[in-house]
C-alpha cells in the first residue's frame, strides 16, 4: 500500500506502480488552445507514468463489409507487441463501421490521420462509482473514437453513446481531447455497482487558454445551456442525487460530487503539478495553493510553444523549494586551498553531485534517518517510471499528413530525447514495435534510452551536464527542421505522392534512429566515466 504524509511519498516499488493507478504515480496532461500557442496550433500532451506497454504502431485505415463486428478488450496495456494476447480477454463486441481511420496505437491511443488527438490522466474518483461489468476501459474508448471520429466533439459524443449503451468499467479518467480547431477536457466515471453505464462531463478550453490535468478531477460547474463550451451525459445530475453525492443545497460541482478531492484527501481540484504548471505559464495570476478550486484553465502570460510543453513535462521543479535534488547539501571540498586557508567566494556547502530529483524512497529515508530533515519527496512532473510521453501539435493550415505531429519520448521525459511521428506516417521502426517493460531487451527502443538515463541519474549533478544538452539538441533539431519537412512533403506530394509518403516514413525513422545512436553512445560514455564506482 502507498502511504502519504503531507506531500511526502513514503514508499513505492515496481509492483505497486504496476497495480496502483489511484495515486500520484500516474499521468500528467497539458492542453493548449490555438490562440494560446505560439504558432496557432492546438496542443495536447500526456505522460504515461506507469508500468504500461511501450510498443506502438500505426494502425492502417480499413474498410469493412456490412454487419461486421469488432471486439473490445481488456489487458492490452501490458502486452509485449501487437501480436501478443497474453492476459488479454475480450469483454464484448460492438458493430463495426464501414471505414476506420489510421491512428497511432500507443498504450493510450493518441492521434489519428485527421488530426484528432488525446492525452490521458487517471483521476480515480470515488470507489463507489466503479462497476467492472462495464465493457469499456478508457484506452478502448480512445481507440474506437480515433478510428471513427475526425473532431473532438464527435469523439466526446461517440464515447458518451458507447458508455451509455455498453457501460464503462474503468476508474475515473480524464482525456484532454484536441483537434485542429479546439480542445476539450473530458472526465468520466462509472455509475456504481448497481448500474452498468457511465457519467461524464466535458468542457471546452477557451482558445486563448491552457489547462492541466494530473490525476485529479478538475471540472467544477456546468452550464449545459452553453452548448459551445459544455457537454455532459444525460444523467450527470441524477447519478449524483441517487448516490447521495450532491445534496442540492449548493450549486452542483462535478469534481466535488464524483471525486470529492485530491489524492491527499484534501477538498481541492488540484495538487502540486497543476498549481506548478499553471503558475509557470501564468505567473502574473499569482495562483494560490490554499484555495479549494483552481480554475480549470487560464490565459498564459505569453504564447506557449511545443518546446515549452516539453520542458514542463520534463520538470522536477528546479529553481523552486520543491526541487529534491537541490536539498542534499555537503561540505564544499573547494572551500579551502591546499594550505587549509579559506577561499573567497566559495560557499561553505554545495549540492551533492549524487543528489537527483528522482531518488527512490529508500534513499530518501536513509538521508532522513541521518538527520537530513529536508529530504522529503514531492511528486515531480517527470518521473523515471514513465513508459512514454507525447506532445502533440495540430495545425489547421497544413494538410493533415504533416499538420499533426506527435513528439514522442520513451522513459523519463526529464532525460529522454523526443522524435516526431506525423499523422501521415504509415509505418514505424521495428524497435518501436516491441515493449521493453517486461525484460531488458536490445530490440526494444525503451532500453536504449533507459540505460543512459539511469546511469546519468546516479551522479545527476555531474552527468546532467552531458545528458541535458543532448536532450535539448533533439528538441531544437525537431523545431528547426519542421518547416523543411512540411515544404518537402508538399512539393513531393504534388508530383509523386508515393515518394512523399516514403520521405515522411523515412524522416521519422532517421530521426528516431539518431536518438537511439546518441543514447547508446551516451550510455557507453557514462560507463567509462564511472569506472571507479559510484
Amino acid at each position: 500500500m502507498l502511504l502519504y504524509t503531507g506531500t511526502c511519498m513514503e514508499q513505492f516499488n515496481e509492483e505497486e506502480i504496476k497495480r496502483n493507478e489511484r495515486s500520484p504515480l500516474s499521468c500528467t496532461s497539458i492542453v493548449v488552445g490555438k490562440q494560446a500557442s505560439q504558432d496557432g496550433s492546438v496542443m495536447t500532451s500526456h505522460t504515461c507514468d506507469s508500468w504500461y506497454r511501450t510498443w506502438m504502431q500505426m494502425v492502417p485505415a480499413r474498410d469493412y463489409e456490412r454487419d461486421t463486428i469488432t471486439a473490445i478488450y481488456d489487458g492490452r496495456m501490458h502486452t509485449q507487441s501487437a501480436q501478443d494476447s497474453t492476459k488479454m480477454y475480450r469483454k464484448g463486441v460492438i458493430p463495426q463501421v464501414r471505414h476506420t481511420f489510421r491512428y497511432l496505437d500507443t498504450a493510450y491511443p493518441c492521434m489519428n490521420e485527421k488530426q484528432l488527438a488525446m492525452g490521458e490522466t487517471t483521476i480515480s474518483g470515488r470507489d463507489t462509482l466503479m462497476n467492472k461489468k462495464g465493457m469499456f476501459m478508457i484506452e478502448e474508448l480512445e481507440r474506437i473514437a480515433l478510428e471513427r471520429c475526425s473532431t473532438a466533439r464527435q469523439a466526446i459524443r461517440l464515447m458518451g453513446d458507447l458508455v451509455r449503451q455498453y457501460g464503462y468499467g474503468d476508474s475515473g479518467e480524464c482525456l484532454t481531447i484536441a483537434d485542429k480547431s479546439e480542445a476539450w477536457i473530458f472526465e468520466i466515471f462509472g455509475e456504481g455497482p448497481k448500474k452498468i453505464g457511465g457519467v461524464w462531463a466535458a468542457v471546452r478550453i477557451p482558445d486563448d487558454e491552457i489547462a492541466v490535468s494530473a490525476n485529479i478531477s478538475r471540472i467544477s460547474t456546468l452550464d449545459l445551456a452553453d452548448k459551445d463550451h459544455y457537454m455532459a451525459s444525460d444523467n450527470v445530475y441524477d447519478v449524483a442525487k441517487r448516490l447521495k453525492l450532491w445534496d442540492r443545497k449548493e450549486e452542483f460541482c462535478f469534481w466535488k460530487a464524483y471525486s470529492g478531492g485530491n489524492y491527499f484527501g484534501e477538498k481541492k481540484n488540484y495538487s502540486v503539478r497543476e498549481h506548478f504548471i499553471m503558475n509557470s505559464l501564468a505567473p502574473s495570476l499569482c495562483l494560490s495553493d490554499t484555495v479549494e478550486n483552481l480554475p480549470l484553465s487560464v490565459k498564459p502570460d505569453k504564447p506557449v510553444s511545443a518546446e515549452t510543453i516539453m520542458r514542463l513535462l520534463a520538470s522536477y521543479y528546479e529553481g523552486t523549494d520543491k526541487n529534491l535534488s537541490g536539498r542534499h547539501m555537503i561540505p564544499n571540498p573547494k572551500r579551502k586551498d591546499k594550505d587549509g586557508n579559506l577561499k573567497e567566494n566559495e560557499p561553505d556547502s554545495i549540492v551533492s553531485p549524487f543528489s537527483n530529483p528522482w531518488m527512490r524512497p529508500d534513499e530518501i529515508n536513509m538521508y532522513y534517518a541521518m538527520g537530513d530533515s529536508a529530504m522529503k519527496n514531492i511528486r515531480t512532473v517527470s518521473v523515471p517510471w514513465c513508459a512514454y510521453s507525447t506532445v502533440i501539435q495540430l495545425r489547421s493550415w497544413l494538410p493533415d499528413e504533416v499538420g499533426g505531429v506527435a513528439w514522442i519520448a520513451l522513459d523519463n521525459p526529464g532525460e529522454s530525447p523526443r522524435f516526431p511521428i506525423f499523422c501521415g506516417v504509415t509505418e514505424l521502426p521495428k524497435m518501436l514495435q516491441v515493449c521493453g517493460q517486461h525484460d531488458q531487451r536490445d530490440d526494444a527502443a525503451l532500453w536504449h534510452y533507459r540505460k543512459a538515463n539511469r546511469l546519468a541519474t546516479l551522479r545527476w549533478g555531474t552527468y546532467r551536464k552531458t545528458l541535458e544538452p543532448l536532450r535539448d539538441y533533439f528538441m531544437e533539431k525537431g523545431a528547426r527542421e519542421l518547416k523543411f519537412v512540411e515544404d518537402t512533403w508538399n512539393d513531393l506530394n504534388a508530383r509523386q505522392p508515393e515518394e512523399a509518403q516514403r520521405m515522411l516514413n523515412g524522416y521519422t525513422a532517421d530521426f528516431f534512429g539518431a536518438t537511439i545512436t546518441r543514447w547508446d553512445e551516451l550510455a557507453r560514455e557514462l560507463w567509462r566515466k564511472s569506472w571507479a564506482g559510484w
